[in-house]
């Protein structure tokens, strides 16, 4: 079946001479501006109606350099799929689209390559702001952005780099759920398998978990700490080497994200160990929150982060850059969820 090839856009001029009118009269009718230039109704209305009859809209960029402002925001998160991630944009999204601004969200896959990518590409369509959570350490190549984007960080923060950014107060919470658990189960080991370590939230989650482990007086073994980096495909692989190299499961088990939680039940499924967890043989712990887990037959406590606040923190830090108020960092607490 042939494809019919879109016709041709019709263009300002093109309109401007339909409607017997001046490009600049045209031009003023389709950006808003003919009530203000006192440009008669009937004008305004022949023009309107034959812009809308061959699906004119007006140029967003040319328009956006008469203004200095795009009104986009762009975004890069590392992965759509990931929870948190998505419900932090889906929030961020509504608050921007109400405020009459356009979220623009890419998908870095916790790749910096691919991160750089998804930025250029933003940058190109002129967002007025960039929001990014930085996959990884090196400030150098967001030092070359801000000197003519301003860029905000979500969830992670790259040290040496002034910039604002809205995280989650994991440490504490971290923290008080090893603590509690080493002692409500009697725990003689317990491992934590994380994400990339050179990123800010793996240092801060494995600091809460060493600082547990010290509230409860556990001594701490090294070869308990593992770290890929926050793929479920990850969490799988890092329980398999562990079991390979035990020959049995851990007492405990820490995943630092709930997409490694996911990897770990996966593997659980698969070898047929999932009644170790209904008979409490092994004890699963994770940062952040499902409503799923209150359905399962077994507990898993867990830490969730407020997604909608921290949307509201990060739209908070846009309405200031806008208004070009100062900006502050933000850290927001989390809550512990025991099953």
């Amino acid at each position: 079946m042939d494809i019919k090839q879109p016709k041709k856009r019709i263009t300002l001029g093109e309109i401007a001479q339909l409607a017997g009118v001046s490009k600049t009269t045209a031009s003023m009718i389709l950006n808003g501006k003919g009530e203000n230039f006192r440009i008669r109704p009937e004008t305004r209305q022949r023009v309107e109606a034959i812009a809308k009859q061959h699906g004119y809209r007006a140029n967003a960029y040319a328009r956006s350099l008469q203004a200095q402002r795009t009104n986009v925001i762009g975004m890069v998160i590392p992965d759509l799929a990931n929870y948190g991630f998505a419900s932090t944009a889906k929030t961020l999204e509504k608050l921007c689209r109400d405020k009459g601004l356009l979220l623009v969200i890419a998908c870095s896959d916790d790749n910096p390559q691919q991160e750089k990518q998804a930025i250029e590409r933003l940058l190109d369509r002129q967002v007025d702001l960039l929001i990014t959570a930085p996959t990884h350490q090196d400030p150098s190549y967001y030092n070359q952005i801000i000197k003519h984007t301003p860029v905000l960080q979500l969830d992670r923060h790259i040290p040496n780099l002034e910039l604002s950014y809205v995280i989650s107060q994991d440490r504490p919470a971290i923290a008080e759920l090893v603590a509690q658990t080493v002692a409500q189960e009697g725990l003689s080991e317990y491992y934590y398998l994380g994400g990339k370590l050179a990123l800010s939230p793996s240092e801060n989650r494995l600091q809460g978990f060493k600082q547990g482990l010290v509230q409860a007086g556990l001594d701490l073994n090294e070869d308990w700490i593992w770290h890929r980096d926050y793929q479920p495909d990850s969490g799988y692989q890092m329980l398999a080497d562990i079991v390979a190299k035990l020959g049995r499961l851990p007492q405990a088990i820490f995943t630092a994200s709930y997409t490694l939680l996911e990897g770990v039940l996966r593997y659980l499924t698969e070898h047929q160990l999932m009644d170790k967890l209904l008979s409490g043989q092994l004890h699963l712990t994770t940062f952040d929150d499902h409503k799923l887990l209150n359905a399962l037959p077994f507990k898993i406590h867990s830490i969730g982060q407020n997604h909608q606040a921290i949307a509201q923190a990060m739209f908070g830090l846009v309405e200031r850059y806008l208004k070009q108020e100062k900006l502050e960092s933000h850290q927001v607490a989390c809550e512990i969820f025991w099953r």
